[in-house]
């Protein structure tokens, strides 16, 4: 009985890539949870979504949609950087990972980022980075990184 439910729940729970149409199961109401997010119009959201398209495996934002509410419950991104350095290798930068606050503690996170670390493997970096903040260091210690030097900042709005 426990491996049916335990495969309902990896069904239920799986990392796919976003949809134009995930904009409507609640994907700006997600990332509000993570910072300053203002509203995003449908053409706004579309026209986005189509030049995060053009990268192709470049740019990977990936969600979990939950199969029983069909709401979008974690999210996170990769980008490939084109280095010089090391033999013209590449450097994956995984951003913006949320997880629904009702949602936590379901692992969620760490099958997001495993989603993109794979990703970034498979398209040839020789390491993924982030940024996090001191509460999530943990978390990410967790998923396999490491703290290496600090980050620095500079904001332009």
């Amino acid at each position: 009985m426990e491996n049916t439910n335990s495969l309902k729940e990896e069904h239920r729970f799986q990392v796919r890539k976003l949809e134009l149409s995930d904009k409507s199961k609640g994907f700006i109401e997600l990332l509000q949870q993570l910072t300053v997010c203002d509203s995003v119009s449908d053409k706004e959201f579309e026209d986005r979504f189509k030049e995060i398209s053009t990268y192709g495996d470049d740019h990977l934002v990936c969600v979990i949609e939950d199969d029983f509410s069909g709401k979008i419950i974690a999210t996170g991104s990769v980008f490939i950087e084109k280095k010089f350095i090391r033999n013209c290798g590449k450097v994956g930068h995984i951003e913006d990972i949320v997880v629904d606050g009702n949602a936590r503690g379901l692992q969620l996170g760490k099958k997001i980022v495993g989603f993109l670390l794979d990703h970034a493997r498979s398209m040839g970096c020789y390491k993924v980075i982030l940024d996090c903040s001191v509460d999530n260091k943990g978390f990410y210690e967790k998923c396999g990184f490491k703290q290496k030097e600090i980050q620095m900042v500079k904001y332009f709005v």
